[in-house]
Formats: structure tokens, C-alpha cells, sequence
């Protein structure tokens, strides 16, 4: 029997490219699936008072130190080869992920959330200028025009807000989080964890 993790991402989070990156390999298992759901880290953080941990912690510089050699052991534990540091970070997310949303009613999510993947960790674009946005869907194929006129709509953008407003609400407070059922895990290196409790 195959079981569904939730995965709550927001393209402005590394940590959530990462994991992006490690599933495919899990996912051939064939004994976990995950469903990718799109909220605001922004929204996030406003709601309970976090920061990112750039913030909270950059000027420690051992503690800075530590978490690029957990980046590092995770991309090559994972064969992780094409990511870059996006030289625009922080990226305001909000084109974004309601773009995600509005992807998800179009059909078009799986293809969506790779694209922009790619452009903020791979290819390092200002994935916030909405002129830079639509460029990168026209390029790559995307419904660019009905995306565009997607993210102004309401309901798009009331979406993004529920999905955010329950991510709070189940105790979330960063990127990436995931849920097995009620239960919850934080950050790229639980990742194991959560798959080894699903596949019990």
C-alpha cells in the first residue's frame, strides 16, 4: 500500500529545492507518494513571528558554517549537482506560489512547480519581477496567458491564504514541512524520517 506525505514548500526556500530534487528517487519505491502543497513561508512567519534562519542565525558564524556542510552532505547524498544560490535571495514569493495554485487548477502543477525550481535554484533568476516570471513559463512551455490572468483572480489568491492560515493552524513554522497524517516533520533532513514512517 502506497502512502501520501504532504509536502508544504515555497519556491523561496533552498532547503525546499533540495528535497524537490531528492523525491523522484523515493518516489520509484513505489511505497510513498507526496502531494505538493504551495503556501506562503512569508505568510508563515508573519503569522507566528519567525525569521528565516539566515536571519536568526547569520551572523553566527559556526553555526552558518554547520548548516552549509548539511547542505553540502544532502546534495551529495542525493546526487544534488545543478543548484546554486540564487544571487536575488530573499525572493518575495507571492507571484509565485499563487501561480502553484493556480497551476494546480490548470493541470499543469507538476510541470509549474519544476520550472520554477529550476529558474530560482538552478538558473538564479528575480523570480519576483513578473515580467521575468512570465518569460520563464513562455520559454518553457506553460500556459504563460493563463497563468497571468490566473494569479489576479480571487479565489487563486483566498487559496494560497486557506492553505496558509491551516498550515499555521497544524503547527507549521518553516519550509519544508511535512505531514503524515497529523503527524509533522521539519526540514530537508527529516525527510528520511518521514519516508521510513510512512513505509512501516
Amino acid at each position: 500500500m502506497t502512502r501520501e506525505i504532504e509536502f508544504l514548500y515555497d519556491f523561496g526556500s533552498p532547503n525546499a529545492y533540495f528535497v524537490h530534487r531528492a523525491l523522484p528517487a523515493i518516489v520509484a519505491g513505489g511505497r510513498v507518494a507526496f502531494r505538493y502543497v504551495p503556501v506562503l513561508l512569508g505568510g508563515i512567519f508573519k503569522a507566528i513571528g519567525n525569521q528565516s534562519p539566515m536571519q536568526t542565525y547569520g551572523h553566527i558564524a559556526a553555526k552558518r558554517d554547520y548548516d552549509f556542510l548539511e547542505m553540502r552532505r544532502f546534495m551529495d547524498r542525493h546526487g544534488i549537482d545543478r543548484f546554486r544560490m540564487n544571487p536575488n535571495f530573499p525572493v518575495n514569493t507571492l507571484l509565485m506560489m499563487r501561480g502553484a495554485v493556480a497551476a494546480e487548477q490548470l493541470g499543469c502543477a507538476a510541470d509549474y512547480i519544476e520550472t520554477m525550481m529550476i529558474a530560482m535554484w538552478e538558473d538564479g533568476f528575480n523570480m519576483a519581477d513578473p515580467a521575468v516570471w512570465a518569460g520563464v513559463l513562455e520559454i518553457n512551455k506553460l500556459p504563460w496567458q493563463e497563468l497571468s490572468a490566473a494569479v489576479t483572480r480571487d479565489e487563486v489568491k483566498a487559496a494560497l491564504v486557506a492553505n496558509t492560515e491551516a498550515a499555521v493552524k497544524r503547527g507549521v513554522f518553516g519550509i519544508p514541512t511535512f505531514f503524515l497524517g497529523d503527524e509533522m516533520w521539519f526540514g530537508k533532513d527529516r525527510l528520511r524520517d518521514v519516508v521510513e514512517a510512512a513505509s512501516v
